[in-house]
This record gives structure tokens, C-alpha cells and sequence, in this order.
């Protein structure tokens, strides 16, 4: 069991580095070679787009033929992206380094299902144990992937972010090789299917819609000013330094928490610790709308990944609750293609929004999304403690 999680834990950090690195340089990278400014996040918007699409697909391979395959082609596909990337910005292509983002997206959508794979090799009581250990792999990423970027432009001699993506590259082929040290869940066995639920009564129990909304909340209020952030503090005239440091502490916020997060939720309650997350992601909007300081950006970025883990953790926790495993494939594959459409259209107009509404704005704008994501979490807690009463 400990292996599993070990080997998962470490191609999550690794599939993260490239992810962080991507988060950190991409919409620098587009501002560089679009020809105009408000098409700088759309490479990264591409990428997210990608992984949307393919979630359903993933998933539904991955119960017909194995957890472990599935991440072997995500991997591969992560390598092409990246030499792909790093093509497209030796020569200047802004279309191939858009293009780029398609293998990376694929990439990323079979390592968001690594946190599956660990809840199915434990007991049901350490399920969100494991899924918090596996993230917390990501804690590597947040040094690792924005350091790749900061040393390599400062090394080389090719174009700014040429070596960073294709370190890609090697950070994929590793995973390939991890891989193989796994020992994951087989395909869903025959007589599963039987037992099967129609999704439709899956998806409007109340555990599934305050888990797929909240991490859709997660991920889009985090994305939004996340993919924003190298913008704005470019606009502030700080340095690339500066911002890839609080891109690399925003990332700590992410997965740090991830030691304790599992534990949290045992011992207080996934509910409890979801309201926590949106307490975080208040604090985060207050930062960033009080100025455009280098702290203002430092602790609102830090706060946004922590309420980003304690949001999602809990989430994907509800998420396990409300499927049987024949059905995971779909609910589970359902469940991110709503997350990533989110994250998809905030990367997409992140951009184009932060150049004609600002960044203080853009903070407010989300809000209401958390507003809704309270009140999802109130009436679920309300619905638990009726039916406890009901059965008592």
C-alpha cells in the first residue's frame, strides 16, 4: 500500500514540476510571441481545454483497461508536448507552441485521476488520507517547476522558456519510468456492471453536486487570478524573479496543507473543512485588492492555494462517497470535465479580462461563486443532519 502511494505521490510531483513551470511561464511566453496581448493566455487556455476533453475518455479507458495504462499514455503524451513547446518557442510559432498545449493538456487530465488510484489502494477510512498524500507530492512542483524556469532563462542562451519546456520532457520520460515500480487496480471486473446505478441518480444526489460544484469553485476562482497573476505583478513592475517566487509559494499553499488536510477531514468533518477552504480564498480577494505590493500578491496567492486544497480535498472526499466502483469511470470522468471546463474557460479569458477590467475587479468578480459554494455546503449539511435524525 505505502509503495503505491509512494510511487503515486512521485509522478504526481513530477507531472506538477511541468505543470507548475507551465502555470509560471505560459502567459509570458504568449505575450511574448502573440500578436496582440489579450491572446496571452490563450495557449494555457488551450492546454486546459485539452484536458477537459479528454477526462470522459480517460476515465472510461482507464476502468476498462487499467489505471496504469492510462498514465503510461499520459506521460508520453507530456513528453511530446513538451518538445512540441519548446520547438514552437525556439522558432517563434506561436500557433505550435498553442499547439503544444493539446499533448500537455491530455497529460495533466490522466494525472488528475492519481488521486483516484490512491483512494482505491486503502481502506475506505484512509481514503482522503491518501488522496492528501498523493497531492502533497505536488509540494515538489512548487520548487521545482518555477526554479526549472528561473535558472534555465538565466543559463542559456536560447530563447527565454526554451530549455524550461523542454525539461518537460525529461520530467515526462521519468514518469514512465516510475510507473512501473505500481501496483494499481485492475479493469472493472464483469459482474460490477450489474450492480451499476443510471448517472442521472448519481448526479443530483446532493453529495455529487456540492462535490463537483465546490471543486469546480476550487479551481476556477484559483485559476482565474492565478493565470492572471504574472500579469498583473508584470504590470506592477516587479520582476520575473519576484513573480516566479510567488508562483512557487501559491504552489506551497496548494500542497503543503496536503500533509494535514486528510487528517483534518477525519477528524473535524469534510463539511467543516470546506467552509475553512472558502475562509482562505476571502482572504486571498482581500490581498489582492488592497494594493500591488509584492506582499499584496505574496499572501494572496499563498492563501488561494490553501483554500484551493481544503476546497478540493474535501471534494474529491464527498466525490468517493457517492459512487460505487463500477460506476467510477463515468462519475469520475463527469466530475473533472465539469472542473476543467471551468478551469478551461478562466484560462482561457483570464487574459482578456485582466487587460479590460483589472485586477482588482477581476478579484471581486468571484465572489459570488463562493457565496454559492457556502450555501451548497450549508444545505448539504443541513440534508446530512436530517436524514441522521431520521435513522437515529
Amino acid at each position: 500500500m505505502y509503495k503505491n502511494i509512494l510511487v503515486l505521490a512521485i509522478c504526481n510531483a513530477l507531472i506538477m514540476s511541468s505543470t507548475s513551470l507551465t502555470m509560471t511561464s505560459s502567459a509570458l511566453v504568449g505575450y511574448s510571441l502573440a500578436t496582440e496581448s489579450i491572446y496571452s493566455t490563450l495557449p494555457l487556455g488551450i492546454t486546459y481545454m485539452s484536458v477537459m476533453a479528454g477526462l470522459i475518455p480517460i476515465s472510461l479507458f482507464m476502468q476498462k483497461y487499467g489505471r496504469k495504462l492510462g498514465f503510461y499514455i499520459g506521460a508520453a503524451s507530456g513528453l511530446l508536448g513538451g518538445g512540441l513547446a519548446a520547438m514552437g518557442i525556439y522558432t517563434g510559432s506561436f500557433f505550435l507552441f498553442a499547439v503544444a498545449g493539446i499533448f500537455q493538456g491530455f497529460s495533466m487530465a490522466s494525472a488528475q485521476f492519481l488521486r483516484f488510484a490512491a483512494a482505491e489502494v486503502v481502506d475506505q477510512e484512509y481514503r482522503s488520507r491518501a488522496i492528501s498524500w498523493v497531492l502533497a507530492g505536488g509540494l515538489v512542483a512548487a520548487f521545482l517547476g518555477p526554479s526549472i524556469a528561473r535558472f534555465t532563462n538565466q543559463l542559456s542562451s536560447l530563447p527565454p522558456f526554451t530549455v524550461a519546456f523542454g525539461s518537460i520532457i525529461v520530467m515526462s520520460a521519468l514518469v514512465l519510468v516510475i510507473l512501473s515500480f505500481a501496483s494499481l487496480s485492475s479493469p472493472a471486473k464483469s459482474p460490477e456492471v450489474e450492480d451499476k446505478r443510471p448517472l442521472i441518480y448519481i448526479i443530483v444526489l446532493p453529495g455529487f453536486i456540492v462535490a463537483a460544484l465546490c471543486a469546480m469553485i476550487a479551481y476556477g476562482t484559483m485559476n482565474l487570478l492565478m493565470v492572471s497573476t504574472p500579469l498583473a505583478m508584470q504590470d506592477s513592475g516587479l520582476t520575473f524573479d519576484q513573480i516566479a517566487v510567488v508562483i512557487q509559494w501559491h504552489i506551497v499553499g496548494m500542497f503543503a496543507p496536503s500533509f494535514f488536510t486528510g487528517h483534518l477531514i477525519h477528524r473535524f468533518g469534510v463539511l467543516k473543512i470546506m467552509l475553512l477552504g472558502i475562509l482562505a480564498l476571502c482572504i486571498s480577494i482581500g490581498s489582492g485588492v488592497s494594493g500591488d505590493m509584492y506582499a499584496h500578491y505574496l499572501v494572496g496567492l499563498v492563501a488561494l492555494g490553501i483554500g484551493w486544497n481544503f476546497l478540493f480535498v474535501g471534494g474529491t472526499t464527498l466525490l468517493t462517497e457517492v459512487h460505487r466502483p463500477s460506476e467510477k469511470g463515468m462519475v469520475q470522468g463527469l466530475n473533472d470535465f465539469l472542473v476543467f471546463s471551468v478551469v478551461a474557460t478562466t484560462a482561457a479569458i483570464s487574459g482578456y479580462l485582466h487587460f479590460h477590467i483589472g485586477w482588482t475587479v477581476l478579484n471581486l468578480a468571484t465572489i459570488p461563486a463562493l457565496i454559492i459554494a457556502v450555501s451548497a455546503i450549508l444545505v448539504l449539511w443541513f440534508v446530512r443532519a436530517r436524514t441522521s435524525k431520521a435513522t437515529a
